[in-house]
């Protein structure tokens, strides 16, 4: 197992279908990580390819001047994911309930999914979606910093440090693999930390939000 019971219990056990009933029009981070991972997407994503947006909102921080075949959105409230313009078609589901993606094996070139990876609490059974749905070659990058919706984060992400959570996501990647699937290639971390002069850091002003991404591809 890759986590035990009690590392994947989140604060509030309440039903995430009311937590995420109203729509939130908001970025969960700062507009520099925001710029570092359009930048990301910019280099690892593929014009004219299929993109699934997992766990999506009303923005998905795409290149505006990449055009792709296909983008696929879900997530948890139909408000945000309607408002949301680079989606092609969407649906809602909550992945606690049931991992399985209703989506057809080899389906998609790449596979996005930004600060929200600290909620699932089957990353083992979402990852082995993950690289079902992905074509061989196909890319999935999971991006996150430091906040999250405490309460719904579970325990082996909130009793973490930072470096912890690079870790566990990587542990996620290194889960889906078996005697037939030959998994994810060797997960790739991205860190990028704001540089404050030591007299701001002395002051205590706030930097800007910390950039992680760690980045697999399915193999074939």
């Amino acid at each position: 197992m890759l986590l035990p019971p009690d590392q994947r219990t989140k604060l509030d056990d309440t039903d995430d279908n009311l937590f995420y009933s109203a729509p939130r029009y908001v970025t969960h981070v700062d507009d520099g990580f925001i710029q570092q991972l359009t930048d990301l997407y910019r280099e690892r994503l593929k014009p004219n390819t299929r993109i699934f947006d997992m766990m999506s909102s009303w923005v998905s921080h795409l290149p505006d001047e990449m055009q792709f075949a296909h983008v696929e959105g879900h997530g948890m409230n139909e408000d945000e994911l309607a408002k949301n313009r680079r989606l092609n078609h969407y649906f809602v589901q909550n992945l606690n309930a049931n991992p399985k993606l209703p989506l057809p094996d080899s389906e998609f070139d790449a596979v996005v999914n930004c600060v929200s990876v600290q909620y699932l609490q089957q990353p083992d059974a979402v990852f082995a979606e993950i690289h079902r749905i992905l074509k061989p070659g196909g890319v999935a990058i999971m991006s996150f910093s430091n906040r999250m919706f405490y309460q719904k984060a579970i325990a082996a992400w909130r009793e973490g440090s930072e470096g912890d959570r690079v870790e566990l996501v990587k542990g996620y990647f290194d889960s889906v693999k078996g005697a037939n699937i030959p998994g994810f290639s060797k997960p790739e971390v991205i860190v990028r930390k704001p540089n404050l002069p030591s007299f701001m850091q002395m002051l205590r002003i706030p930097s800007g939000d910390p950039f992680y991404a760690v980045v697999a591809y399915r193999q074939s």
